[in-house]
């Protein structure tokens, strides 16, 4: 899928009702998002069944990845503004318990919203930056 098929909008802000946000709409062909975001069960992948990284660029945009945890395929990848992502790690890592929400609308309106707590960053080289990103205690990468 084509990353220009991708509108990112991040709130970096949590309130007291929503956790930090990406907000994520897809206006490509429907069929080919709903096909990457289906388990071979069948099921629909949940928050537990993707990744988010996010790999910097030597300019201000970068590139945000949703990934099928269990495969390893991407399910898309959409450029996305470094300041922002930035100040989404930083919301979520203020919080008590830090996560935020992506929120997937594809092209006939559907939303679907994922809980995450794992935001993985890496330079353009590929080497993670583990104070920039937002890592759970206890994991181990």
């Amino acid at each position: 899928m084509r990353r220009d098929y991708f509108t990112v909008d991040i709130q970096a802000s949590a309130t007291d009702n929503d956790d930090p946000t990406i907000a994520i709409v897809y206006d490509g062909p429907t069929g080919e998002l709903r096909e990457r975001l289906t388990k071979v069960d069948g099921g629909t992948l949940d928050g537990e069944d993707i990744d988010v990284t996010f790999r910097r660029q030597p300019e201000s945009d970068g590139v945000l990845s949703l990934t099928n945890r269990l495969t390893g395929e991407y399910v898309f990848e959409a450029t996305a503004p470094t300041a922002d992502v930035d100040a989404l790690v930083s919301a979520a890592d203020a919080q008590e318990d830090p996560q935020f929400r992506v929120r997937l609308t594809d092209g006939d309106g559907e939303s679907r919203t994922y809980e995450l707590r794992t935001l993985l960053v890496y330079d353009p080289d590929g080497s993670l930056l583990r104070g920039q990103s937002l890592i759970p205690g206890g994991v181990e990468l």
